[in-house]
C-alpha cells in the first residue's frame, strides 16, 4: 500500500486501505473484523462523495464539512440527511438512490458485531463484504468513473486458510 500516514491520506486512499486490510484478515479468517473494515470502506467513500458534491457545489470550508460528516452519524445518516439532498434534482440523483438499498444490509450487519457483540460466519461475511464492494465502486464511479478497489493478492500458504481466500466478485 502506502507509507503515507492515515490522516494524511485522501478518502479514496484511506478507503483503498480499509479494503486492502479487510482482504488480508478475510484470508485469515477474520470474518467480523473483515465486515467491518468493508463498512468503514462504505462509510469513507460516502465521505468522499459528499466532500466532492459540497466542493462543486458551495465554498464551505473543510472543518464545516468534517463537522457535518461528524453528525450526520453513521453511513446511514450521510446518505439520508447529507448525499441525499445534495444530489436531489441532479444526474446522480436515481444512482444515489439505488445505492440507498445497499446501505442497509452493511449498516445491519456492521452494527450486529459493533453494538451487539455478534460474530459473523464466512458467507454472511463475504455476501456483505460484496455488497460493501458494490457500494463502495458503484458510488465513487458516479465522480471517477475508473476507480476500482484493489484486493490484496492472497499468498501461498500450507495451512488450510489457503482454500478460504477471499474472491472479490465482479462490480
Amino acid at each position: 500500500m502506502t507509507n503515507k500516514p492515515y490522516d494524511a491520506r485522501t478518502d479514496l486512499e484511506k478507503c483503498q486501505s480499509q479494503w486492502w486490510k479487510l482482504t488480508g484478515l478475510h484470508n485469515r479468517e477474520e470474518w467480523s473484523a473483515a465486515l467491518v473494515r468493508a463498512a468503514t470502506a462504505a462509510e469513507i467513500a460516502c465521505n468522499f462523495a459528499i466532500r466532492t458534491e459540497f466542493a462543486s457545489q458551495g465554498n464551505l470550508r473543510t472543518d464545516v464539512v468534517d463537522k457535518l460528516l461528524h453528525d450526520a452519524n453513521g453511513i446511514q445518516g450521510k446518505i439520508d440527511r447529507l448525499l441525499g439532498p445534495l444530489v436531489k434534482g441532479t444526474g446522480k440523483e436515481s444512482a444515489v438512490s439505488g445505492l440507498k438499498s445497499l446501505v442497509k444490509e452493511i449498516n445491519e450487519a456492521r452494527n450486529d458485531i459493533v453494538h451487539r457483540g455478534e460474530f459473523s460466519d464466512e458467507d454472511p461475511a463475504t455476501k456483505t463484504i460484496e455488497t460493501a464492494r458494490r457500494f463502495v465502486e458503484g458510488l465513487v464511479r458516479l465522480y471517477d468513473p475508473h476507480f476500482a478497489l484493489q484486493d490484496q493478492k492472497k499468498r501461498p500458504t500450507e495451512d488450510k486458510r489457503a482454500s478460504h481466500s477471499f474472491q472479490p466478485g465482479t462490480p
